[in-house]
């Protein structure tokens, strides 16, 4: 079963010049698999840059987007990755007037990584818990002092606002996404799919933080210190 094209939801991630590779293409997998495998769930998943066209990653991976941001559909879900293609934007006027703009019409805004500290600069996370890459938390608090930093977690899911710690914990943070917006057992079955499985239990099957299961034996949460 699949849905009408005019009520396809739409989930989009932004991709810039020096951006990080992995926090884009993490959850685009996430998302992509998901889209591909149940269209009956009606969500659709899309790229775009400032002028549509292609841009090049911190790593040289060139990513040519599906479109502009002036030709990407009305979004359900945004995606702002990081890398350090975030610096310049940090007091990039337009565009941090754009992403308030986006604000005001995207239920659910998301960041990996850096982006967070894009969010901070435009006064999304004003008041609000959020995480970033572990060597960004300190930049965050100095951006905006009201901001609730919560270093060791994954992803911080504040409603209408999620943000994802460093490059991979995108990952973690699609896949709960996924599971918001459907159910956790969606989740598992995308998750599955795609084969993920970074940090097996004592039985060997991964908890995802979103899994009723966290905090009881075998399931370990990622400490400051960690790697992402």
């Amino acid at each position: 079963m699949t849905t009408p094209i005019d009520a396809t939801r739409h989930i989009g991630i932004l991709v810039f010049d020096q951006m990080e590779e992995l926090d884009a293409v993490g959850p685009w997998e996430v998302f992509a698999w998901w889209a591909q495998h149940f269209q009956g769930d009606g969500w659709a998943v899309t790229t775009f840059s400032a002028d549509g066209g292609p841009v090049t990653c911190e790593k040289t991976l060139v990513i040519q987007p599906h479109h502009s941001t002036a030709t990407v559909p009305p979004l359900d879900v945004f995606l702002h990755p990081g890398g350090d293609g975030t610096r310049g934007m940090l007091e990039d006027a337009s565009h941090l007037q754009w992403l308030r703009e986006q604000r005001q019409h995207v239920p659910l805004m998301t960041s990996v990584c850096t982006g967070a500290t894009v969010f901070a600069a435009a006064g999304l996370l004003h008041d609000r818990p959020a995480t970033t890459n572990r060597t960004a938390l300190d930049q965050l608090t100095r951006l905006d002092e009201t901001i609730i930093v919560k270093p060791g977690q994954q992803y911080v899911d504040d409603g209408d606002i999620i943000t994802a710690a460093g490059i991979s914990a995108g990952i973690d943070m699609a896949l709960h996404i996924v599971g918001r917006l459907t159910t956790l057992e969606r989740s598992r079955q995308v998750r599955d799919g795609i084969e993920y499985y970074p940090e097996p239990a004592s039985d060997g099957e991964y908890v995802p933080a979103a899994d009723p299961r966290a905090g009881q034996p075998g399931y370990r949460e990622r400490s400051p210190t960690e790697s992402t």
